[in-house]
C-alpha cells in the first residue's frame, strides 16, 4: 500500500514509537510526583526508581550509534 518494507516499519516502531512511549512514561512519573507532593528530593527518588530503565534504553541506542559511526 505505502511501499514500506518490514525493515523500515521496524525502524519506525523502535525509534518513533518507543520514544513516544518513553515520553509518555516520563509524563506519568512527573504526574505521580506532582500528585503525591513529593518535593524535589522525592521527585528525584521517584525518577531514580521508575525512570532509570529509560536511561539505560537511551544509552544502549547511543552506544550502538557510536560504535556504528
Amino acid at each position: 500500500m505505502w511501499q514500506i518494507t518490514e525493515e523500515q516499519f521496524a525502524w519506525f516502531g523502535l525509534t518513533i514509537g518507543i520514544s513516544a512511549f518513553m515520553l509518555y512514561m516520563v509524563f506519568i512519573v512527573l504526574h505521580l510526583a506532582w500528585t503525591s507532593k513529593a518535593g524535589k528530593f522525592g521527585t528525584f527518588v521517584i525518577f531514580l526508581g521508575l525512570a532509570f530503565g529509560l536511561l539505560g534504553f537511551v544509552a544502549k541506542g547511543v552506544i550502538q550509534w557510536w560504535i556504528d559511526a
